[in-house]
This record gives C-alpha cells, structure tokens and sequence, in this order.
C-alpha cells in the first residue's frame, strides 16, 4: 500500500498533508495486513520515496523527478494507493497520475475532485438535483457585486476559510472581495444564510447503497461567530507545528441521530454524492436556517484516514472503527484485498 502524501503548490498544503498521513499511518497500522509505502511530492515538484513520512526519512530520501517517479510507481506496482495530497493539482493531476500507471487508489476521481474544489460549480450542479443553495453570484476582478448584504465573500476554490469574509453593509465589499482575491482568481458572493446551525455531513457508500453518518454539528453563534474563520480551524502549537482546531469538543461535537435534522441533511447529501458523481466517500457542510432547512456550502471529497480526519470521527460515531472503515474502502478499490 502506497500513501501519497505533499503538495506540488505550497509548504502550508504540504505541512498539513503531513500532519494527516502521519497519524493514517500509525493508526492504521497492521504489519499481518499491510506493507505501507510513503511518496512525498514537495512544492518544487520532487517526488521522494520512502518507509514512512518521518523527516529523517524525508531528508535521506534522493529527490526524483516525473519520468524517474512514474517508473517508480510501475515498478512498485502497488495494490492500492491512499491519496493524502490536499492542494489542486494533488487531487487531480497526482491521482491521474495513478490512473495512468494502473495503481488503483481510495476516493474520489480527478473530474469530481475538481468539480467539488470550485464552489461555484458544485454549487450548481447540486442545485440543478434538487439541493438548496443560496443565491449567489462569481466576480472576477473589476467587477461589483449586485448582491445586498448581508453576504459572504469566499474564494471560489479556497479551502479552510481562507479569504472569507462576512459582509453586512456595502462598504466592506472592497476590503472582503479584494481578502478573497488574494486566494484566487474568480470569488463567490454568497446570500448570508441567517443562523441557524452550521453542519458537516459525510456518506459512506457500502455495496452500492449510500449511507449517511452522524452529522458534525460547530460551534457557530449569530453575534460572535456568525461564520467559521480559518483561525477556527488551524492553528500552531507552542512548539510551531500545525494544530486541527475544530476537533475539540467545544468546537464541534456529534448530532444526535434522532435529531430531526439529520434525515433533512441526509437526503440533500446524497442527492449532492450522487450528483457530483462521488464514490467511496463524500463530505458536505450544510448551513441550517432558523426553520431548520438546509443549505448547502460547499463539499470536501477527501479522506485522510487519520484518527482527526472528519469522516473518520464520524464513522467512529456510527460505531464503525478506523480499522473496518479502512478495510472496507480497501475492498472497494481491490475486491481480493
């Protein structure tokens, strides 16, 4: 088993890939089940292969290029592939990549990785099944929203709140549209959707039915925190390594399955999984109104199969443990696993 780990784009998107496939790794570990691999692609775009993802293994691994890592991955000839890249192109050109050399892997596919990255594109394909979603609008640079705050300004393939901002008076467009256009070229404008709740929601698909877990619900308020800041997420440590902030139980914590929303929630995700063509797993943060209607905001189609990562503790929730969740994915991939 191969764990592709890294970012082709920046250090932070590398950093967090690490912090993810680390912890996969020591709690997935089973020596009778597995023999892991690690591949780390760096910013520069060097692959390095190794045992683990240990910076001591990192730095004594020799750096390779495309033609010399394709010929490595045909020669390992893995039996399957964990995808923990988080940057664009790790999600799609890097599991091409896979395709390309045969090496099955977990999740999601390049054109629905791509298609659940642009907010304004998966926004309008789950719509057009029957979804909820918020009016909203794209700007590129030059041109003014239409939309009346209140509003929020996001970048259109950001991730982690990053440039997001909350509107509610027309003079703070300049300063909101011009923080989501250092993140990307194209920004959504968004109608504020009046709290509420703010959930995430994952689906499993088990022997082709979709199965809904119990939802995530955050740590949201409409006067002190009315959306989740990308300070809300990560952070640094004293020692200066990358911390997953959300994971407390004062910032998140699990929806009662009898909770009347779930079931509301639950049927909008699996419209969304089926149509953005999802396999495997899905994730999606819906926004509840004060009527308890769901809206959808965006969707996170990767699975790092860390102890933290969101499927994985809302599985746990559902009574299935890390161990099954990962074989069961597996034998999806590679029916003889």
């Amino acid at each position: 088993m191969l764990h592709l780990a890294g970012s082709a784009t920046d250090e932070f998107t590398a950093e967090l890939s690490l912090l993810y496939a680390r912890d996969c790794l020591e709690a997935t570990a089973d020596p009778a089940r597995y023999e892991f691999r690690a591949a780390y692609v760096d910013p520069a775009g060097s692959w390095r292969f190794g045992a683990d993802f240990e910076p001591e293994t990192l730095h004594a691994a020799p750096r390779t290029d495309w033609p010399q890592a394709l010929q490595h991955l045909h020669d390992l000839n893995a039996d399957v592939v964990v995808p923990q890249m988080f940057c664009l192109p790790g999600m799609t050109t890097y599991r091409a990549a896979l395709e390309l050399a045969g090496l099955p892997y977990l999740g999601n596919r390049p054109p629905v990785m791509s298609l659940g990255a642009d907010k304004a594109h998966a926004r309008a394909v789950v719509a057009a099944a029957g979804v909820d979603v918020p009016e909203a609008e794209v700007l590129r640079r030059g041109q003014r929203p239409t939309l009346p705050p209140p509003v929020v300004v996001k970048p259109v393939d950001g991730d982690n709140s990053l440039g997001v901002s909350l509107v509610r008076a027309p003079e703070a467009y300049g300063a909101a549209l011009e923080a989501a256009f250092e993140h990307s070229e194209k920004v959504l404008v968004e109608a504020y959707v009046e709290l509420g709740r703010e959930v995430r929601c994952a689906v499993l698909e088990r022997e082709g039915e979709l199965a809904g877990l119990p939802l995530e619900e955050y740590a949201v308020d409409p006067v002190h925190r009315p959306v989740r800041r990308h300070a809300d997420k990560i952070g640094r440590g004293d020692a200066g390594g990358l911390q997953l902030l959300a994971k407390s139980s004062e910032e998140a914590w699990t929806v009662d399955l009898s909770d009347p929303v779930t079931a509301r929630v639950h049927e909008a995700a699996f419209r969304a999984h089926t149509a953005l063509g999802c396999r495997d797993y899905s994730l999606f943060d819906f926004r509840i109104d004060p009527s308890g209607r769901p809206w959808f905001l965006e969707a996170g189609l990767y699975c790092s199969f860390a102890r933290q990562s969101v499927v994985v503790m809302m599985a746990e929730a559902a009574g299935i443990a890390l161990p099954d969740l990962f074989a069961q994915m597996i034998a999806q991939r590679v029916p003889s696993a």
